[in-house]
């Protein structure tokens, strides 16, 4: 009976613990998410809204500037991901090298981007890649141009930029999960290796790349997350433009919610396209891990 009793009170002082958490999590994560499903179901602008069935599913068809951010967002999902993450493993690989001079601040360097502050982190894009930026007079110098490039205003050139701001400011995050994991294989492996006279790109090639596949797939899902939900670059650099070529989901969401007519079932319907992107490409990066593995 006394057991039973502490077992009850050992059950009710861990709910009580929990509770504010949970009740916190129900406010912030599940009744947002429930509300924005229902209101991917509502048509209308502002707060004059009604049931609208599919419609806004068959809006998105229809809507070239919504095909346009979804074209632009996987355009940088292929190009971003896969160059942010062959750097930030070539960053780690060289770092590891406990004979590097200046290794500390190296690291630190190529790091900081992650944790400038983002509107800072802009302002200094922007005035790069100004007409009379770094970048012009660098490239006019060793002409390798004619004329200044209009970065920001050039569609093609826009990309550009806007790649290259997430790439520079991401690739250290990602470099330190694969330094942290290199740092942690056993040096004996490596050791063995080279006494067998395997070559330092076989051993990286064939002893450090499988090692770092978990670490991979985590890198390579949560990139893939952070591009599809860009939006903080593109608003602070191009707001989308010109002509939408930078155009994201996200932006394209922010948009729809707050710039222009407010249109919140709309954007709600846009945000899900966004979720169920995240669960198809995680799931094939899950299965091509797994299948590799075997």
């Amino acid at each position: 009976m006394a057991q039973s009793a502490l077992a009850r009170s050992e059950r009710i002082n861990g709910w009580l613990f929990v509770m504010p958490a949970l009740v916190l999590l129900g406010i912030f994560m599940v009744y947002p998410i429930l509300w924005s499903l229902w209101m991917s179901f509502q048509v209308g602008r502002g707060m004059n809204f009604s049931f609208g069935g599919t419609a806004n599913i068959m809006r998105l068809t229809q809507d070239p500037v919504f095909l346009r951010a979804l074209s632009n967002t996987m355009l940088f999902l292929a190009m971003q991901v896969p160059i942010m993450l062959v750097l930030a493993l070539f960053f780690a690989n060289a770092l590891n090298d406990s004979k590097l001079w200046g290794r500390g601040f190296f690291r630190t360097a190529i790091f900081l981007p992650c944790v400038t502050s983002l509107v800072a982190y802009s302002v200094i894009f922007k005035s790069i890649f100004a007409i009379d930026g770094i970048a012009n007079q660098t490239l006019l110098v060793l002409h390798l141009i004619e004329n200044p490039i209009n970065w920001l205003s050039d569609p093609f050139w826009a990309r550009v930029v806007v790649i290259t701001a997430i790439t520079w400011r991401w690739t250290g995050y990602n470099m330190i999960f694969y330094l942290a994991a290199m740092q942690n294989i056993d040096r004996s492996i490596y050791e063995a290796a080279r006494i067998d006279g395997v070559p330092a790109w076989a051993r990286f090639w064939f002893i450090t790349v499988p090692l770092l596949k978990p670490v991979i797939l985590f890198t390579s899902v949560i990139s893939t997350i952070g591009t599809l939900q860009l939006f903080d670059e593109v608003n602070l650099l191009t707001q989308g433009g010109p002509s939408d070529a930078t155009l994201t989901l996200s932006l394209y969401i922010y948009n729809l919610s707050f710039r222009f007519m407010p249109s919140f079932g709309y954007a709600a319907t846009v945000s899900y396209v966004i979720v169920i992107l995240v669960g198809i490409l995680s799931l094939i990066q899950f299965i091509v891990a797994k299948d590799r593995r075997a």
